[in-house]
């Protein structure tokens, strides 16, 4: 395998973490540079699906079927790779929600002066608990949706929020936050992140993209991934 190999990615903000760490790794073993770029993840649906060319695409699972089914991605190539549960935040020194079941979530959320969520899957998860709920309206004023890229845990810290909704991934280990824990119960929803492969790339480089994906399915990777709050698919 040629070592002068630099494979192109795009991913979601959500796996910007775990994909840096993991691809540091696969360029110690193999010498191959995988180079991840981190955008919203509606941003980078609509970059591949424009024709953009990837070695590999990181993004929910649900996303990887409709760029594969479009035809932009490589037939039968998705992988499924993390896990990832969604968390809840608070800025530091600020009391904690409850947490221990779905109906103290409930009441945490509708005591809250603000919520910020995100986007990504688990914004949208966000959107249909609140409805069914039959909180949706009663909330909407006090709701903000960080842009796609932006982090809720921005939204955070800056004390913009004062209940952050997103992946653990995306909450853990930022400063001036503090992650509250999981949803609880039937609350949680669980979001599969996958890979898929770019089917306009020269042999090399295939070559290549499939042993990265390879390395990722590695004791070794899975330990990285359990690290940034992810369990392997």
């Amino acid at each position: 395998m040629n070592p002068a190999i630099t494979l192109t990615a795009i991913s979601s903000m959500a796996t910007r973490a775990v994909l840096a760490e993991l691809a540091a790794a696969f360029e110690r073993h193999f010498g191959i540079r995988l180079q991840v770029v981190s955008v919203g993840g509606v941003d980078a649906a609509r970059r591949v699906a424009a024709g953009e060319a990837f070695d590999l695409v990181f993004l929910a699972a649900d996303a990887i079927d409709k760029l594969i089914a479009g035809g932009h991605l490589e037939a039968g190539s998705r992988a499924d790779l993390v896990r990832s549960p969604v968390a809840v935040a608070v800025k530091p020194g600020t009391p904690r929600p409850d947490l221990s079941s779905e109906e103290a979530l409930r009441r945490a959320v509708r005591a809250a002066p603000t919520l910020g969520y995100s986007t990504g899957p688990s914004g949208t998860h966000l959107v249909k608990l609140f409805e069914r709920w039959g909180l949706a309206d009663e909330l909407a004023r006090r709701t903000v949706q960080a842009p796609p890229g932006v982090p809720v845990a921005s939204l955070v810290a800056q004390g913009e929020v004062a209940l952050g909704f997103q992946q653990l991934s995306e909450l853990m280990n930022v400063p001036g936050v503090d992650v509250a824990g999981l949803l609880p119960g039937a609350a949680q929803f669980i979001t599969t992140f996958s890979a898929g492969l770019g089917n306009r790339r020269p042999p090399a480089s295939q070559a290549a993209a499939r042993a990265a994906l390879a390395f990722m399915a590695t004791a070794e990777a899975a330990d990285i991934m359990r690290r940034h709050g992810m369990d392997p698919a």
